[in-house]
C-alpha cells in the first residue's frame, strides 16, 4: 500500500477549507439578511455596514461553494494525467543508453554478489539496414543477452536466450540473469521483488520442460515473459506493456 502523496493531502485540506468558508459565509450572510430586515422594520432604513458585511459574507460563501464543486474533480484529472504521462514515458522504451543499462546491470550484480554475470563490453551490431540498433552480450556458450535500441539510441527491449535441455529444471545462472535483468529495469526493486516476478510467471512452481510453456506478468508498465520456444531454447524478454 502506498502512502498518499502531498498533492492528495493538499487537496483534502483545501476541501475542508472551502467547506468551512461556505458554512461560515452562508451562516453570516443569513444573519446579516435578518438584521437588515429587522433594521428596515424598526428604523425604516438600511445601515450601510450591514450591506457591506452581507455582500462580503455572500462572496465568502460563493468562494467556498465554488471550491467544493470544482476541487473533487482535480485528483481524478491529475491521476489521468499522471497515468497518461507514465504510459507515454514507457512507450519509447527503458529510457537508458547502453552504457547506463550496462552500469545498472553490473550494479545489481555487485549489490547482490551475483558472480559470473558482469557485463564487460556490449557488442553493438550493424544497424545500417534497420531503424533501430541491436546489441548483444554472450555470458557463456548457453546464455546470451540481446537488446534493441529505439531511434533515440535508448534501450527499447531486452531478451535472454538460454540454450539447454528443456527436460531439465530451469535454474542456476539463467534464473540469476533473469532476476538481474528485472532489477535493471526496476531500480526500486529488491532481489525478493525480482523473485516474486519470476514466481508469478510460473517458472518456479511448475515444470517448464513443456515446449509450449509461456508465462508472463506486467509490472510498472513493462511486460516480463518467459517461454520455451524450441526443444532446447528458452527465452526471457522484457518489453513495454501494450
Amino acid at each position: 500500500m502506498r502512502v498518499r502523496n502531498n498533492d492528495a493531502l493538499r487537496g483534502e485540506n483545501l476541501q475542508y477549507l472551502f467547506t468551512i468558508l461556505f458554512i461560515l459565509g452562508f451562516m453570516a450572510f443569513f444573519v446579516f439578511v435578518v438584521l437588515i430586515i429587522l433594521s428596515i422594520r424598526k428604523h425604516n432604513r438600511i445601515p450601510i455596514r450591514y450591506v457591506i458585511l452581507t455582500a462580503a459574507c455572500f462572496a465568502i460563501a460563493s468562494i467556498g461553494m465554488y471550491g467544493m464543486l470544482t476541487l473533487p474533480s482535480t485528483p481524478l484529472q491529475s491521476f489521468g494525467t499522471d497515468h497518461t504521462e507514465k504510459h507515454e514515458s514507457n512507450a519509447s522504451g527503458f529510457h537508458m543508453t547502453t552504457v547506463e543499462f550496462k552500469n545498472k546491470f553490473n550494479g545489481a550484480v555487485g549489490k547482490y554478489r551475483l558472480n559470473g554475470l558482469s557485463i564487460t563490453r556490449l557488442d553493438m551490431k550493424d544497424s545500417s539496414e534497420q531503424s533501430t540498433g541491436v546489441f548483444e552480450y554472450v555470458f557463456n556458450d548457453k546464455l546470451r543477452l540481446v537488446g534493441t535500441l529505439n531511434s533515440d539510441q535508448k534501450v527499447q527491449e531486452v531478451r535472454l536466450y538460454w540454450t539447454g535441455d528443456v527436460n531439465e529444471p530451469t535454474g542456476g545462472i539463467f534464473l540469476t540473469a533473469i532476476a538481474t535483468l528485472i532489477l535493471t529495469t526496476n531500480s526500486e526493486y529488491t532481489y525478493n521483488d525480482a523473485q516474486d516476478v519470476i514466481q508469478v510467471m510460473g517458472i518456479l512452481d511448475r515444470d517448464v520442460s513443456q515446449s509450449d510453456f509461456d508465462g508472463a506478468t506486467v509490472r510498472n508498465g513493462y511486460e516480463y515473459r518467459f517461454s520455451v520456444e524450441d526443444h532446447d531454447l528458452s527465452t526471457f524478454e522484457i518489453t513495454v506493456a501494450k
